[in-house]
């Protein structure tokens, strides 16, 4: 039997209540007035026969940099504490509210968005949902353990080098990062203009599609019909499958066999050129340090000890960047693009591992030296993509009991996104590794 709206946000409100400081390090706001508002409001409206989309009465989380009216948004950082509320909702929290879904808190992050872990020294880390004894992936962490745990059943991140994507496919759920101009990011505070993106973390790629339709502003219609086979697959092996420890080289292999097998052209590209590049190219500096020391410049002056460390780090080496290697990267960057976009003509999709590897554990990442070794091997597979401002999708691997999440990662082409949609849809339902 279905349960109501208010049904699910009460057992929600209560479960996060439950968890108690886990639940205080996985959400930094709770909503419990306006939530059980907003779900009264979606029961009568089902009562009279009226929707007002898929999302209407459906319990969702906001990444905490996100604007909410009257409500300090942090952004991670405990230097944004005392910060002045919000005057009003960022674009994506009015969508939402319209849509008719329940918004029943904020979720923690890492500091500033500015690493792929999920550590914050500031409001706690949220272990793993399958060990929390392990790192979370970030920086969209407490939106990827909710929704793993049943806290939320669709979180709102972001993803500027794999925020939405690595913590999916870390905790075992479904993750999508949207061509960048597909949804607006006013009353999102910022880590870099010219990569960062609004996308969902859920249970299934339909929750995904459904609310990447209302986060874009457009209707919500059914995706186009596709099934898992006569699918055009690429694997880009290489560079990107360095280093890639064996339980997720063999669940990512898995899901290949079983594709293969399935009436759909699998072909091993070499792409090494274009997946380098992004490396290459920022070796001097990268475009997301060179953007988040101009946004946080005032509060470099002023707290710089009050950052986490290791976020810090970051952030002041994009103080050394130039304006010409900034520039050249920008002017590299758009013609690489151009020509990655042609390469991926005749292909749907590439897929490979979301993340080089399982989550590692929290205590093992204590000093500067693992965690900065650690942060960029996650970082890795995703933020290419960033780079290429291509949409991208985890997907949740079927592993044994006892072994931990695996992610695949699906890349679509440039403003391919209800294709890509369509076409992982169709992969997570049919498909046995994928379910």
């Amino acid at each position: 039997m279905q349960t109501s709206s208010v049904q699910r946000a009460e057992q929600t409100l209560t479960s996060i209540q439950e968890a108690g400081e886990e639940g205080r390090r996985i959400f930094t706001q709770v909503y419990e007035q306006s939530a059980l508002a907003a779900a009264r409001a979606a029961d009568e409206r089902a009562k009279s026969g009226i929707t007002l989309g898929p999302l209407d009465g459906r319990i969702v989380s906001v990444k905490d940099l996100y604007d909410v009216a009257g409500e300090t948004t942090t952004a991670g950082s405990a230097v944004l504490r005392s910060a002045a509320p919000a005057e009003r909702d960022a674009v994506i929290v009015q969508r939402l509210r319209q849509a008719g879904a329940v918004i029943v808190g904020k979720t923690n992050m890492t500091e500033f968005a500015f690493s792929g872990i999920g550590i914050n020294p500031h409001y706690g880390t949220p272990g793993n949902a399958c060990d929390p004894t392990r790192i979370p992936g970030g920086s969209s962490s407490g939106a990827g353990v909710a929704v793993a745990h049943g806290l939320s059943e669709i979180s709102i991140g972001s993803d500027t080098g794999g925020s939405v994507r690595i913590p999916s496919a870390l905790n075992g759920i479904t993750g999508f990062k949207p061509t960048q101009s597909r949804v607006p990011r006013e009353g999102a505070f910022p880590l870099s203009f010219s990569l960062d993106t609004v996308g969902p973390l859920a249970r299934s790629v339909i929750d995904c599609a459904q609310a990447d339709a209302v986060l874009s502003g457009k209707a919500f219609v059914d995706l186009p019909k596709r099934e898992a086979r006569g699918l055009r697959v690429g694997i880009p092996r290489g560079l990107l499958f360095t280093q890639t420890e064996a339980a997720v080289q063999d669940a990512f292999e898995q899901v290949i066999s079983e594709l293969s097998g399935s009436g759909n052209r699998v072909d091993d590209l070499q792409l090494d050129d274009w997946c380098a590049a992004p490396f290459k190219l920022q070796e001097e500096g990268t475009l997301a340090a060179a953007e988040a020391a101009y946004i946080h410049a005032e509060r470099l002056a002023k707290h710089p000890e009050a950052i986490d460390p290791f976020v810090l780090a970051r952030i002041q080496r994009g103080e050394t960047i130039t304006a010409a290697h900034y520039v050249g990267v920008q002017r590299a960057r758009a013609r690489l693009q151009q020509s990655l976009d042609m390469r991926m003509a005749d292909y749907d999709m590439l897929l490979l591992p979301t993340v080089a590897m399982v989550a590692p554990r929290i205590d093992s990442l204590a000093a500067a030296e693992a965690f900065n070794k650690a942060n960029m091997l996650v970082l890795r597979n995703t933020s290419v993509f960033n780079f290429y401002d291509l949409p991208a999708m985890s997907l949740p691997i079927k592993v044994g009991a006892d072994q931990l999440p695996v992610g695949l990662m699906a890349v679509g082409r440039r403003d391919g996104d209800l294709e890509l949609l369509a076409a992982c849809a169709a992969m997570q339902s049919q498909m046995q590794t994928l379910k």
